[in-house]
This record gives C-alpha cells, structure tokens and sequence, in this order.
C-alpha cells in the first residue's frame, strides 16, 4: 500500500487550501484515514480522521475549520482546510488504519502547508 499527499503550499491567514491523499491498493475503503500535522520543532499531531464509513472527528484546534472527506472510488481523501491560522503550518501527513490512540501502518510522505500572517 502506498499514499501519496498533495496539495500543499503557501497561503495567508484566513486563507483555503484543499489536501488530497491517494492510496494504492485494494484496503484504503476499509480502513479509517488520517490527517497528521507535524509543525517545525514539534511532535506530530493527529487532526482529523475519517472512518471507512466516512464517519468524522477533528482535533479542538481545527474543529470547524478543517473537513475531511473521501471518495472510495477513487481511493482518496481530502482535508479541506478553511480559515488557515499561522499555527496551521506544519507538514501534513495522511495515514492508513488510524484511530485516535494510535496511527496506522501506511503513512504518505508529507506535503508542506505554509500559513503567512
């Protein structure tokens, strides 16, 4: 199994920017996915989940702000994230078989958010 992020980049605060993880394989519909931040000099954080069945839950600090989808028949997920805050940069990374205790065994390698004040 294989993920691929995508959708990173430089944006102003308030501003919108939409992530998208693709997966390989024959499981993704199966599994929940998750959206890991990583901000410079800190751990990485879980953000958002989504369930096989498309289910939601969100961090406090995103919570209204960001909204995760998928569409299963194209093994993708999608963060939206609206309202960028400086505290939103960080690389964002999805993950496959997350739960909120603990991540799952496929990671993607990461895309970069920039949030300018």
């Amino acid at each position: 199994v294989q993920l691929q992020a995508s959708g990173g980049g430089l944006v102003q605060a308030g501003g919108s920017l939409r992530l998208s993880c693709a997966a390989s394989g024959n499981i993704f519909r199966l599994l929940a996915v998750g959206w890991y931040r990583q901000a410079p000099g800190k751990q990485r954080e879980l953000v958002a989940l989504i369930t096989s069945i498309a289910s939601t839950s969100y961090a406090d600090s995103v919570k209204g702000r960001f909204t995760a989808s998928r569409d299963n028949d194209k093994n993708t997920v999608f963060l939206q994230m609206n309202s960028l805050k400086p505290e939103d940069t960080g690389v964002y990374y999805c993950n496959m078989g997350v739960n909120w205790r603990k991540p799952g065994d496929y990671w993607g390698q990461g895309t970069l958010v920039t949030v300018s004040s």
